[in-house]
């Protein structure tokens, strides 16, 4: 929507209004807590430290309410399965925490009673014979062993990954349970003990186009295929009792609940929406089972909303709560739940729901103090109607400040992509936006074709079509922003992170609508990408694109096509980054420069493919300012 064009304040021009919002505000809100994990009343969780060199500190709540850090510096909690990682630990109830240290990526076991400070982390793996050589995720603890994916970098770009088992004592050797697939995900052992259900799948499936829910037997390790294959993608199996297993399945075209025991699959309530995202990282849990066999289940398009779901009758109830979405990381305790929820302008936060009441109780917050609230942005969701009248979604945020008054003019707006090609946006407090909004840059954050949160045909749009349908998307939503006056049509840019970062650079190839571009390790060329990226990743492009052809590769990938560029450009890049390596930006800046475009690149010693220290996202905010303020003539 246009700005509101009737206050009575004074003018600024865009991108220049004075705006209480810093960059140090932004990254302080970088705590991110996430991954709860509820048990006795009490609630431990994970948290970045931007101001601490990023690393990620693990939280006790107290069923008495007190709060205290069971890591202290330099102790960091990730774990860099698949690169992306995920939850990184795993409580055991009456001893204490086990977690995966980010340094040698061993697991680590933090002895904590609850009584006093936590005593200093314990390898319980063996050290092994290259750095994080052996990595381990989706951590889950029975009885008095951890169970997890173990990854092997056996040396060569070999990966080799397996379900294992490890003793919960010093010096513990893993013991192999499951291997064979190339990938796996969710162990769940049965409350007898005596099988194991999990996820796998194999090269080039990702999760969420094809895997299998398996069963294993452990006393003999006979195991047989549930659910799932090559075109249907099952995630989270929890075991109701010893004979009967959940598990979410996009067979229906939506991922939705099952039921799996004797006979068919049962869905438990068929719906057009998802109960579950992507899982680009491990360990998430999009759904619990409460003390009475009821379940807390999430659901929605793209947001997801909390409500208990009776298996036995099929009703689901929604909970009346004051959040727009919740992130798929649920943990029952008895008649509680605990999530991180988010909304509009309601920062991320670590939410206990007694759902016997309805009652919430927020226990951590992302952020100590939000500014005043008529500096953030309202959000917007949209459908816009793209090439051949395809749904496209995307959320508009206006720019919002309530000591300016900006007249007639329209203002400059800036196209958000998200980062994964099957990720997608969502309503959630940012203040990265509001830090431009603020500031009188409006935003449009699209969800092009290949999102996640509408349903498995809406993904599966972009197979084949990266570069493409992405690209179409991007550009119709900026085509929107013509219509009825939402923004100057001399002063829309394009900015994306990963494969947004390819989407950014190749909608600036495609179109003459885009003043200029922000890529963040941003992909530019598919064959150097394939022969150098992580594992988890490597042979993606093929449903992206298609097998590897030089001629249909050069026809999306923006190094090919940088000729077409004549627009300002910015990259952002960490030096570090092993999903998106530096060499991907570096030769696209060298395209530019050869050509005379302006663009300006900037390298980020220590860090990956996320900015995770404080001075690095504060540098790399305050450059993206500073290149739109330029951009947009302020």
């Amino acid at each position: 929507m246009p700005p509101d064009r009737t206050s009575g304040h004074p003018q600024s021009p865009f991108g220049a209004w004075p705006s209480p919002i810093s960059t140090a505000d932004v990254v302080r809100y970088g705590l991110r807590p996430g991954y709860p994990t509820a048990h006795s009343g009490q609630i431990w969780w994970e948290e970045d430290r931007p101001t601490e060199g990023g690393r990620r500190t693990l939280v006790h709540h107290a069923a008495g309410g007190a709060r205290r850090e069971l890591l202290s510096p330099p102790w960091d909690a990730r774990t860099r399965v698949h690169e992306y990682g995920g939850r990184s630990y795993a409580v055991a109830p009456g001893v204490g925490v086990v977690f995966a240290g980010h340094a040698d990526q061993r697991l680590y076991l933090v002895r904590d009673d609850g009584s006093g400070p936590a005593r200093e982390p314990v390898a319980i793996t063996p050290e092994p014979d290259a750095p994080a050589a052996l990595r381990y995720a989706d951590l889950t603890v029975h009885g008095d062993e951890v169970w997890c994916v173990q990854e092997r970098h056996a040396g060569g770009g070999k990966v080799v990954r397996s379900i294992v088992s490890i003793p919960l004592r010093d010096g513990g050797e893993p013991r192999q349970r499951v291997a064979g697939s190339d990938f796996y995900a969710s162990p769940s052992i049965s409350p007898d003990g005596e099988h194991l259900a999990y996820i796998c799948w194999d090269h080039p499936r990702m999760p969420w186009t094809g895997t299998e829910l398996r069963v294993t037997r452990l006393a003999d390790g006979a195991s047989r295929q549930i659910m799932g294959g090559a075109a249907e993608s099952v995630l989270a199996p929890r075991w109701k009792d010893a004979s009967t297993l959940y598990a979410l399945s996009d067979r229906s075209g939506w991922w939705n609940l099952y039921q799996i025991g004797d006979g068919a699959p049962r869905p438990l309530y068929p719906a057009e929406e998802e109960f579950a995202w992507a899982p680009a990282e491990l360990g998430g849990a999009p759904y619990a089972v409460l003390a009475d066999g009821r379940l807390a289940v999430l659901h929605g398009r793209p947001d997801l909303r909390l409500g208990v779901l009776d298996p036995r009758t099929g009703v689901l109830t929604d909970l009346d709560l004051p959040y727009d979405g919740w992130v798929p990381c649920l943990s029952a305790d008895g008649a509680t739940v605990c999530g991180v929820a988010y909304g509009a302008r309601v920062p991320r936060s670590v939410v206990r729901v007694d759902t016997a009441t309805g009652l919430a109780e927020s226990v951590r917050s992302d952020t100590g103090a939000l500014p005043d609230p008529a500096y953030l942005p309202s959000c917007r969701p949209v459908e816009i109607r793209g090439r051949s009248g395809r749904r496209v979604h995307a959320y508009v945020y206006p720019p919002a400040n309530p000591t300016v008054s900006v007249g007639e003019a329209a203002p400059p707006y800036v196209v958000f992509v998200h980062a994964g090609p099957a990720s997608h946006a969502t309503s959630a407090l940012d203040l990265r936006k509001a830090f431009f909004t603020s500031r009188g840059i409006g935003i449009i954050d699209v969800n092009h074709g290949g999102s996640t949160g509408y349903g498995r045909a809406y993904r599966d749009r972009l197979r084949g079509h990266w570069g493409v349908i992405d690209v179409e998307d991007t550009i119709a939503a900026a085509e929107w922003l013509l219509s009825d006056g939402h923004a100057d049509p001399a002063r829309i840019a394009v900015r994306g992170v990963g494969a947004g970062g390819w989407t950014t650079m190749a909608a600036c190839c495609s179109s003459g609508l885009f003043c200029g571009g922000v890529a963040i390790a941003g992909v530019s060329s598919l064959g150097p990408l394939a022969s150098s990226t992580h594992d988890f990743e490597s042979r993606y492009a093929e449903w992206l694109v298609g097998p590897a052809d030089p001629l249909l590769y050069a026809s999306r990938e923006p190094l090919a096509r940088s000729g077409q560029i004549d627009c300002p450009m910015l990259l952002l890049q960490g030096q570090d980054d092993p999903v998106v390596p530096p060499a991907q930006s570096e030769a696209f800046v060298a395209a530019l420069n050869e050509r005379g475009v302006p663009c300006v690149y900037l390298a980020f010693e220590g860090e990956g493919h996320e900015f995770r220290r404080a001075e690095t996202k504060s540098a790399a905010l305050a450059a993206e300012l500073s290149f739109y303020q330029r951009l947009f003539r302020l």
